[in-house]
């Protein structure tokens, strides 16, 4: 009978992210709508969890329904002008109020230390602030945007030492001007400049969508900026997914090294793309969260781990740590956030145009997409580059998925006299050749 508790693995396998967050400059954005429909106990939970973790917070906070119930029932309708409403003192009364109003909510849930509750014992410290100063949109295509603002600037400084001193920093989608008044922004545009000005490890954007999906509705995990811009484009003027893709987009671009578009729909949203290795939405970066590239010393400890179980079960020949480190510049690995999850080998043979293509392997929670071939795509490339004109490989089990690459079956003469020489006929592993055009 299997006694074990399924969170146990969860906790270890989260562990070298606990690590890795602790002191890092989060900014989260939470939209009002998360607020509304009920959702935003769980996540204060999760905060709590986050501060208790080490994580520095910023939470910027939207307001959008509130404000829009707010107005419904005063009868106010205001103009708006792509998404975006006119902020006149009828509708900035109402800005204002649900502003102060969810403030104070939000500084109250993150106070809550009953011990029937999941914050017991927790002392958590929430400042908020004239900490983002805006300036007016002005006259747009005619139109007076009255106190309808912009970020012009966050109090970074300021908002450091508040973090250094273990406090939780919430800003409302509220700027103050240097002549006193107050501008209704943009919580999306208030999070990005937050995380770009802090120079913050991460942007967090719940909204209403899980993340981004392609054209067969399949979550797409990674983007670059660049590859955003045409949804960004295709993006109705004011939607959320504008506002977010542009934040997202606009942070990557100006140095914060993560961004993620999350679903404050899902109860595990948050904790699931911080904890685990694949997260549970999109991420737009600059850089490549798993990336191929040559192998270096450091990737010795994770090439083992890769290696063993495939070794054990036959399908590879074992490799020692020493006989890795001698041939590392032959290996090109897949890394994902850290963990070599696919590699490959190049052995060139002196005197001849010959190359092995030796060890692929993909880690069995990342097989069944294109990694393998990409490996193999890779070795041929760099095997042409030092005008290599043929490959081979040596198979026990994956014979047929080398043959669908183009490899052909061959005979142990036609390997370099080393390769023969050396060949364990114990293991009878299958000859494949390619010709390299």
């Amino acid at each position: 009978m299997d006694t074990r508790f399924p969170f146990v693995d969860w906790f270890r396998n989260a562990s070298p992210y606990i690590n890795a967050h602790r002191g890092r400059t989060f900014v989260i954005l939470i939209e009002g709508e998360a607020m509304a429909s009920g959702h935003g106990e769980q996540l204060i939970q999760d905060l709590a969890l986050l501060h208790t973790l080490g994580v520095r917070l910023v939470v910027a906070f939207g307001i959008r329904p509130q404000v829009q119930a707010a107005l419904n029932a005063a009868g106010v309708e205001p103009a708006r002008v792509d998404g975006r409403w006119v902020a006149d003192s009828s509708v900035m009364t109402h800005v204002e109020q649900v502003a102060s109003h969810q403030r104070l909510w939000l500084e109250a849930r993150l106070s809550l230390g009953l011990p029937s509750s999941p914050l017991h014992g927790v002392e958590l410290s929430v400042v908020s602030g004239n900490l983002v100063t805006a300036k007016p949109l002005g006259v747009r295509e005619g139109v007076d945007f009255d106190h309808s603002g912009e970020v012009r600037r966050v109090r970074a400084t300021a908002i450091k030492e508040l973090l250094a001193q273990g406090s939780l920093v919430l800003l409302p989608p509220l700027g103050f001007s240097s002549t006193g008044e107050v501008f209704d922004l943009d919580a999306a545009e208030i999070a990005q400049h937050a995380a770009v000005a802090l120079k913050a490890d991460k942007l967090i954007l719940l909204g209403d969508s899980e993340g981004l999906a392609d054209e067969n509705g399949t979550l797409l995990r990674q983007l670059t900026p660049a590859e955003a811009e045409p949804r960004l484009a295709a993006a109705e003027p004011g939607s959320e997914l504008a506002r977010h893709l542009s934040a997202a987009a606009s942070a990557a671009r100006q140095g914060v090294a993560r961004t993620h578009l999350l679903c404050w729909r899902d109860h595990d949203a948050l904790l699931g793309e911080l904890f685990t290795r694949d997260g549970v939405g999109t991420m737009i970066t600059e850089h490549r969260y798993e990336q191929l590239r040559p192998a270096t010393l450091n990737d010795v400890g994770g090439l083992l781990e890769l290696l063993e179980p495939l070794e054990r079960r036959g399908m590879l020949v074992a490799r020692s740590r020493e006989r890795l480190e001698h041939e590392i510049d032959d290996y090109l690995v897949i890394e994902r956030d850290g963990m070599v999850i696919g590699c490959a080998a190049l052995h060139v043979f002196a005197d001849t145009t010959v190359g092995e293509l030796a060890c692929v392997a993909v880690h069995t929670s990342y097989q069944g997409g294109e990694r393998g071939e990409r490996l193999v795509e890779a070795i041929e490339r760099r095997a042409r580059q030092r005008g290599l004109s043929e490959l081979f490989v040596l198979t026990t089990h994956t014979a047929h998925w080398f043959v669908e690459r183009g490899f052909k079956s061959a005979s142990l003469e036609e390997l370099p006299t080393l390769k023969r020489e050396t060949y364990n006929h114990a293991r009878k592993s299958k000859v494949l050749v390619k010709t390299l055009s």
